[in-house]
């Protein structure tokens, strides 16, 4: 399969939560389309890789994939291991072995990565991961699955119970893979930040809650929504 582009999709139970991810990513709002379902979070340079979607659910987050043949690209998924969940002209929704939903959508030129923010604290910051969260049972078939699916080689980190996918240059999304404990698989958002002390107390300045800090790596924060996400230790340029 040939992913030209990818899209991380928040999913919200209303569009309360906006504004908050408008702030945190220097972003604006595209005008809603689909009866206001969706929109699209426009960086001020470069091509758009978030959107917003109103679900009426609990917050979460999904994957887009850019394709340039929508079709072929969902039997291929299929003979990997997914499942269709509905086709509706132009766009496939399927799952993953686990369970995680995430979208085959027609790739429409996007190539320029948006660049990372600078912001008055001075510190800088880009939203420029998903991470994936597998329990341990299921982790080496959906790890699998999702380097055959996109075609990006599996790499170690410093932390067994991390996993990246080697993602091609230009590309606005790197996909993480964790082993988790529970029995639900799911999906998160990331920041890079060369100042993640600084950039937390600006997401917490906006409404955003510290679940969790690994000092020298990661912070773990909730959105005002209930979202999981992390502020990473990693340069955003």
């Amino acid at each position: 399969m040939d992913v030209r582009w990818t899209t991380g999709f928040l999913d919200s139970p209303t569009t309360d939560v906006e504004p908050f991810w408008l702030a945190v990513t220097g972003m604006s709002l595209s005008p809603r389309r689909d009866g206001g379902v969706f929109a699209t979070l426009v960086p001020a340079r470069g091509d758009a890789y978030l959107r917003a979607q109103v679900t009426g659910r609990p917050a979460g987050t999904h994957l887009d994939l850019h394709v340039a043949g929508v079709p072929e690209a969902a039997r291929e998924a299929a003979a990997f291991g997914a499942r269709v969940v509905r086709d509706v002209g132009g766009l496939v929704v399927m799952r993953s072995p686990a369970g995680l939903e995430f979208c085959l959508v027609s790739w429409r030129n996007e190539q320029e990565r948006p660049p990372a923010v600078r912001w008055p604290g001075g510190q800088s910051s880009r939203l420029d991961q998903v991470c994936v969260d597998v329990p341990e049972a299921r982790f080496e078939l959906e790890a699998s699955f999702w380097s055959s699916l996109t075609g990006w080689e599996r790499r170690p980190t410093d932390r067994p119970e991390f996993e990246s996918l080697a993602r091609p240059g230009g590309m606005p999304l790197r996909i993480l893979l964790q082993r988790v404990g529970g029995e639900r698989a799911g999906m998160h958002p990331d920041f890079a930040s060369d100042d993640v002390p600084a950039e937390v107390a600006r997401h917490v300045a906006l409404g955003a809650r510290v679940v969790r800090v690994v000092p020298g790596e990661w912070t773990t924060l909730l959105d005002p929504a209930g979202r999981e996400y992390c502020v990473t230790a990693r340069s955003p340029f």
